[in-house]
């Protein structure tokens, strides 16, 4: 665990995926900010039985959005604790069972994208557990002294919080704080301003924007959900350079074309690209095929002929 700034603390599960303990400024009061991946419960509990107590537990729980990596864990948590989810109202068709996301672009490049392929559709079931955020929120529910920030496109209804006494920022995945698109870099938790998530965004306009708003509040201390907390006076210029100089990627399905999204889900998705790895692997599996084809023969031959003058 690391402390992002005075009574926030990020927990890191399974050295890629962040969430975070927020004091409210009562004693002994907190909410939990994001919940990891699936299965993450156990690991979390523990967290904040060390950090407040055996019997505590936080007053609600918030997602910055409703992707598996940060709500992996919400039901589990919200049913052992008895407490109220809150995600922003764009979010709730993807969290209520009512919508799928859109598909993740395989062909946008990077090492994500590459594993995204195998990515199962993201939608949850939390009918009576969740309840929808007001956009750009002055201090939503039990979190006085914050703002909730609408950032849509990595997800619709995408939120951060923002703390304006100490200019603490917790960005979601409107960007990350290490380079998504290298495996080492994730792994080994570099610290670098990045785009978050590059095959789930769904809309790099949006995306882009967001960054700006956020880059604006010119933040003194940043955790997001994906990467090493980032503090010092340097933050907020990198933030702001990283901003003006967006990093749009080159080609993919979203790239020129977003997805659109409403109250309801999905309601248009552009035509998904040309994957050239189902090709590349039948291509491969063929020349290996025939390989081991080459290789099966010449031992027979082989063998054949050793038989032969054997028998000379």
């Amino acid at each position: 665990m690391e402390q992002v700034a005075a009574g926030i603390t990020q927990l890191r599960i399974q050295r890629f995926v962040n969430l975070y303990f927020v004091e409210t400024g009562e004693p002994g009061e907190w909410v939990l900010i994001d919940t990891g991946l699936p299965g993450s419960e156990g690991t979390i509990k523990k967290a904040a039985a060390k950090l407040f107590g055996d019997e505590s537990k936080p007053k609600a729980i918030f997602l910055t959005h409703g992707h598996m990596d940060h709500a992996g864990s919400a039901l589990a948590l919200a049913e052992y604790w008895q407490v109220p989810i809150h995600a922003h109202a764009l979010e709730m068709p993807f969290l209520t069972g009512r919508a799928v996301y859109p598909p993740a672009d395989p062909t946008v490049g990077g090492s994500l994208a590459f594993v995204s392929r195998f990515f199962p559709p993201q939608s949850f079931q939390f009918d009576g557990h969740v309840q929808a955020l007001a956009p750009d929120l002055h201090e939503p529910p039990f979190m006085p002294g914050w703002q909730c920030i609408h950032v849509p496109g990595h997800a619709p209804g995408q939120v951060a919080f923002f703390r304006h006494q100490d200019a603490t920022l917790l960005g979601g995945d409107a960007f990350a704080t290490t380079d998504h698109d290298s495996v080492p870099a994730i792994l080994l938790g570099l610290p670098r301003i990045s785009r978050a998530g590059t095959p789930i965004t769904f809309d790099w306009q949006a995306s882009w924007q967001s960054v700006a708003k956020l880059a604006h509040l010119r933040p003194n201390a940043i955790g997001c959900g994906h990467g090493p907390v980032m503090r010092g006076p340097h933050v907020a210029d990198e933030l702001l350079e990283f901003a003006t100089h967006f990093p749009i990627p080159k080609h993919g399905r979203y790239v020129n074309h977003p997805a659109r999204t409403d109250e309801n889900g999905v309601e248009y998705l552009p035509p998904a690209p040309p994957d050239p790895l189902p090709a590349q692997l039948v291509l491969a599996g063929s020349v290996a095929a025939l390989v081991a084809s080459a290789v099966w023969w010449s031992s027979r031959r082989r063998v054949r002929t050793t038989q032969h003058e054997w028998a000379l």
